[in-house]
């Protein structure tokens, strides 16, 4: 008899299915592409040429391990000066994925329970499950506010770690600076850490976005490149922490050096540069693509107006969003069902970034399939 050869956490997750989809549309021919969450505009040409002007002069070594000390002060400056942490540690990491995996790593033990808001984005699930963690989601349908009572009703002597993703993946939503005080609050009472995923932070349409680590020096805060400078092959975020919890970047680091020894080096450069980039006119554009996606399909569908990031998260005409999506994709719309970010299957999600002709034909196809 064969020896089982893989290890059992391989049961523990499934294959993405926003890859499947994503895959799927490389078969297809001039699909309207709804599926996958990267901008439709290219690097900014400025941060390109840091990017060469690194490569061309020999910057492409291993970094250090935390990452560029130049790019870990500026990000250190900008942290102390928007949160006033006073010498905040900080790490650059390959990416918000490299980054959730290595905060995850140093924190949670198996059995330890991290509150999640359901929906949620994919990678918190299978990565909690992948350490032997438990996910405890909190309903936040239909209005995907951040549900405040619930989440401190699922508090408990096991509880690790809560989740605040704002603005989110996949709904879109910003969460309203009376309920991240109000979470800070709980987690406070119970002393509790929070991390923060804020990939979209530029992306707010209709007011700021607040973060908690403006209310709570126990927040593990994690940005990145790959959004808003449309970076996303580069590979690059950033983890911040107050001085209290110094302790979890040191552990991240040392976890990096045996797993993704560090970011890229000439890419480091060029995100010093985009620290300090103006992504307005970039976020203005999506803006109007938001309005574009929601004027399109609200009285077809149900669905909550998305305030930031470039996500809709719409609900299923029929009992199940899985059968919708194989309808749409049939007519050559890629969208994703809600299933892959949530414990429900009613929804499906779109990403509205793309061209503002593929925006009005797939709401038109959508449209009618109703």
């Amino acid at each position: 008899m064969m020896k089982k050869i893989l290890a059992d956490r391989t049961s523990l997750i499934d294959a993405s299915g926003i890859r499947k989809v994503f895959a799927l549309g490389a078969t297809l021919h001039d699909p309207i592409n709804f599926s996958i969450g990267q901008p439709d505009f290219d690097v900014p040409e400025p941060l390109k040429q840091e990017a060469i002007k690194a490569i061309q002069t020999g910057q492409n070594k291993y970094s250090q391990t935390a990452g560029d000390s130049f790019l870990n002060e500026k990000i250190a400056q900008q942290v102390e000066k928007e949160f006033g942490w006073k010498k905040p540690a900080t790490l650059v990491a390959s990416g918000v994925s490299g980054a959730l995996l290595l905060t995850f790593m140093s924190l949670i033990n198996p059995g330890d329970e991290v509150i999640i808001p359901d929906p949620y984005f994919v990678m918190y699930k299978h990565l909690v499950n992948l350490l032997g963690g438990k996910c405890i989601f909190v309903d936040s349908y239909p209005g995907f506010e951040l549900p405040v009572e619930k989440i401190a009703d699922s508090i408990t002597e096991k509880t690790k770690l809560i989740i605040i993703n704002s603005p989110s993946n996949p709904t879109g939503a910003v969460y309203s600076d009376q309920q991240i005080r109000a979470i800070a609050e709980i987690a406070a009472e119970k002393d509790i850490p929070v991390m923060t995923d804020e990939i979209y932070e530029k992306f707010c349409y209709d007011s700021d976005c607040p973060s908690i680590a403006s209310y709570y020096d126990k927040t593990i805060l994690i940005r990145g490149f790959s959004k808003a400078y449309a970076m996303a092959g580069w590979r690059l975020a950033y983890v911040a922490t107050h001085q209290c919890l110094a302790t979890v970047i040191e552990q991240m680091t040392k976890i990096q050096q045996y797993t993704f020894v560090c970011a890229p080096t000439p890419f480091q450069k060029a995100a010093i540069a985009a620290l300090d980039y103006d992504v307005t006119p970039l976020v203005d554009s999506y803006r109007k693509k938001r309005d574009l996606i929601y004027e399109g399909l609200k009285d077809k569908f149900e669905l909550t107006k998305p305030a930031g990031a470039f996500y809709a998260f719409v609900k299923a005409p029929d009992d199940s969003a899985t059968q919708f999506v194989e309808k749409a994709i049939a007519n050559n719309v890629l969208v994703i069902p809600g299933n892959v970010f949530s414990e429900k299957d009613t929804h499906f999600r779109i990403s509205y970034a793309t061209s503002d002709e593929k925006i009005c034909q797939g709401i038109e196809v959508l449209s009618g399939l109703v």
